[in-house]
């Protein structure tokens, strides 16, 4: 413990390595997850046209309906393998603008219950795990906490930096030694040079602290962009998804010199100002600019949907089996009409 600063100490959580020795993916997920990352690098190369959906609750909140969404999406992908691939979200740590409220299940495996990190890394473990081998589809979760990257590195086949994460210097770093696609959210701003400097700080390689380590990275050329709208100082929403913001988007990118530009386009968010069912009519505007512009179409490889089993959202005490406790969410029936719907456009 160190006496100097305001912190108590509570307990040492475990290393990487033991908890995924004690909690190992099955050999037959191992291979599935490596064929699976081959196929998405190869849509962020540009070696391939099909359109990736990273979709799914805004935030895991249990183990059950969250398992029991993904189950029911991997049925869906198995009709449209030929145009999509699917990415479940599985966000188990949430960003809080004030530092107040539920913070995801890496904080509390039981909402309803007193934050417990042990017993939450355990649990975003399992999650994983399960819903990889269960299902077949491999997950996307967001970089809350650069230094526990390490508990779901060998599961996670997408990673997201949020708006308010990425002009951390930690994150940036640390995504250049991830061999798997990480997205740069727009900052909260909608500064556009904030995100691209995060991407070009990614897409190199670093020598930096981690872990109590000193490390280097490769960098990683399947870093990019997702679009998630912006707030201005008076509190107003703007969004970025339409064809003038990623036509400015795509001749930043060209100035600039990266590796293998790309964009995901957010649905949600600021976007569609947190009406999750705009969700639908934003998807279809971005298809229709992929349509138009074939240099826009070729930056674009894929949208990031919020959607769970039932529409809208609730308060943690409601208890509504599938319903978000976080932002709003588009309910399965609404989901799943959407993805065929996008599937016959491409």
């Amino acid at each position: 413990m160190d006496n100097n600063l305001n912190i108590k100490f509570k307990r040492e959580l475990p290393e990487p390595k033991e908890l995924k020795a004690e909690m190992p993916l099955s050999k037959e997920g191992e291979e599935n997850k490596l064929r699976v990352d081959k196929e998405i690098a190869e849509v962020f190369r540009g070696n391939s046209n099909k359109f990736i959906l990273i979709i799914g609750p805004c935030s895991a909140d249990r183990m059950d309906s969250v398992l029991d969404y993904i189950h029911r999406l991997s049925e869906v992908q198995e009709q449209v393998k030929d145009k999509i691939i699917l990415i479940p979200r599985i966000y188990t740590g949430k960003p809080r603008t004030v530092g107040v409220g539920y913070k995801g299940m890496l904080h509390q495996p039981d909402p309803t219950k007193a934050p417990d990190m042990y017993e939450g890394i355990k649990a975003i473990r399992l999650l994983h795990k399960k819903a990889i081998e269960e299902t077949g589809l491999c997950p996307a979760d967001e970089m809350l906490y650069p230094e526990n990257y390490r508990y779901l590195s060998d599961l996670l086949s997408y990673v997201a930096v949020g708006a308010r994460s990425v002009e951390n210097q930690e994150h940036r770093l640390v995504a250049s030694g991830i061999d798997v696609p990480v997205g740069m959210k727009n900052p909260t701003s909608g500064d556009l040079s904030i995100m691209l400097n995060s991407i070009k700080a990614a897409q190199n390689p670093q020598t930096f602290l981690y872990r109590g380590w000193e490390v280097e990275s490769k960098g990683n050329d399947l870093t990019h962009a997702v679009l998630r709208g912006s707030v201005d100082k008076f509190g107003i929403n703007h969004c970025n998804y339409h064809y003038e913001d990623l036509s400015t988007l795509f001749n930043l990118y060209c100035k600039g010199g990266y590796e293998n530009p790309a964009v995901i386009v957010d649905t949600n968010h600021s976007n569609s100002g947190k009406k999750y069912l705009e969700q639908i009519r934003i998807a279809k505007e971005v298809l229709h600019a992929m349509r138009y512009s074939k240099d826009i179409s070729s930056m674009i490889k894929g949208l990031m949907i919020e959607s769970y089993i039932e529409d809208g959202c609730q308060k943690i005490e409601e208890g509504i089996y599938g319903k978000s406790i976080t932002d709003p969410c588009l309910g399965w029936d609404k989901t799943k009409k959407l993805i065929f719907s996008i599937a016959s456009q491409l």
